[in-house]
């Protein structure tokens, strides 16, 4: 089974940038979208359904901002749009799609750069979800949380971590809270198969930072210890362009 996560940075610009194309090549089971900026009312049938998935939707009370969208080739067994939590799903970050192996988790995670209210509201999200997942996990489910996490964990997922330390996205605290979900068994799947560094998923649009590789790496898919024996590769396709990101990438042997 091979999964895909990609923040497109607006699906209707991505549509237009070669992501259906994309999705038509690379066939994945799923696709997890972040950054949609889109409400379904707004979309076309080619964007959502006449690829052949089924697509599910949670989008942000403010148009043009945030939401989520998963594509799956099989129809889940059940669709939760957000944590429950209010004050996130006014924003359309999270959206749960339940399969026969697994509970899956499409997160866009906050971004903290604005303010110190920002930074909060991204902590105190890092805060709120783990405890949901690690019931999940207790209640005997697996579990695979991919998406924009927004926060570069080590110095090698950026290539600039010493001029960065200060800034959100690599503070202290913030890679401490990515430290916490280890320390509770959550496995960062990428680092299982790619030791190497200089790769990422994310670039700048400015200063000519995509084709000099001055990049972070904030997309993941993160699982469960119980999940590990199943996960047959993980990666990056930094060669894939239509965002500032570039899709990650997990298949399972299901």
């Amino acid at each position: 089974m091979k999964l895909l996560s990609w923040n497109v940075n607006g699906i209707r610009a991505a549509a237009k940038k070669g992501f259906l194309e994309f999705l038509e090549k690379e066939n994945p089971d799923i696709i997890c979208i972040q950054e949609t900026k889109a409400h379904k009312e707004q979309l076309t049938s080619e964007i959502l359904e006449d690829h052949g998935y089924f697509t599910f939707w949670h989008s942000g009370e403010k148009k043009g901002y945030s939401g989520v969208a998963t594509f799956c080739k099989e129809k889940p067994l059940f669709i939760q749009e957000g944590l429950g939590i209010e004050k996130y799903d006014k924003e359309g970050r999270v959206l749960i799609t339940e399969h026969n192996e697994f509970l899956l988790y499409n997160i866009y995670f906050p971004n903290g750069q604005k303010n110190d209210e920002r930074l909060k509201y991204k902590l105190d999200f890092y805060d709120d979800l783990l405890p949901i997942i690690n019931d999940q996990i207790d209640s005997g489910n697996n579990v695979i949380v991919a998406g924009d996490w927004n926060t570069a964990h080590h110095p090698i997922d950026l290539a600039r971590p010493k001029e960065n330390k200060n800034t959100s996205g690599f503070m202290p605290i913030e890679r401490e809270k990515i430290d916490f979900y280890v320390s509770n068994g959550w496995i960062d799947t990428f680092r299982l198969f790619h030791e190497e560094g200089d790769r990422y998923s994310w670039w700048t649009y400015r200063f000519g930072a995509r084709d000099r590789n001055i990049g972070w790496r904030i997309d993941y898919f993160f699982v469960n210890e119980g999940m590990v024996e199943i996960c047959k590769d993980a990666d990056i396709h930094h060669n894939i362009f239509g965002s500032d990101h570039c899709p990650v990438s997990l298949t399972l042997d299901l």
